[in-house]
């Protein structure tokens, strides 16, 4: 099949604007056929491709790294070990963040419990307050 540049964005939920800066930053494993008319026409592989670019930014995986990976895949066969080692250390990097997130949201679920029970108790004025400030609240 055979999709317009405004299908894809709405396939994908990128901005017509966000397909064509993938495409300038060198990011798609191949080129963008163009129409007649000089319209990009995009395959499905084409789609399949941006949505993991897509996935990899939401990511926080850096342009240039996913650069790099499209790269490798450009190249063919026998780059599959380096590949394989930038998806790690980008699983690994994620992995960490969550790992941190997670702690984050054990204490802000835990400062949300102090919050409501203080103003269930009509004490949340306390908080914060000088006399308070060594029970952490």
């Amino acid at each position: 099949m055979a999709y317009g540049i405004g299908e894809v964005a709405a396939r994908t939920g990128l901005s017509v604007h966000a397909l064509r800066f993938y495409e300038r930053e060198g990011l798609f494993v191949g080129p963008i056929v163009r129409d007649p008319g000089g319209r990009r026409v995009y395959s499905d592989g084409d789609i399949g491709w941006v949505e993991l670019c897509a996935r990899l930014r939401e990511t926080g995986m850096p342009l240039e790294v996913i650069r790099k990976y499209a790269d490798l895949v450009r190249d063919g066969v026998g780059n599959e070990p380096e590949r394989l080692a930038l998806l790690r250390e980008h699983q690994e990097r994620i992995e960490s963040q969550m790992q941190a997130l997670s702690v984050g949201l054990s204490m802000i679920s835990y400062k949300v419990r102090v919050y409501e029970k203080r103003l269930a108790e009509g004490t949340a004025a306390a908080l914060w307050s000088s006399s308070t400030s060594s029970s952490g609240d």
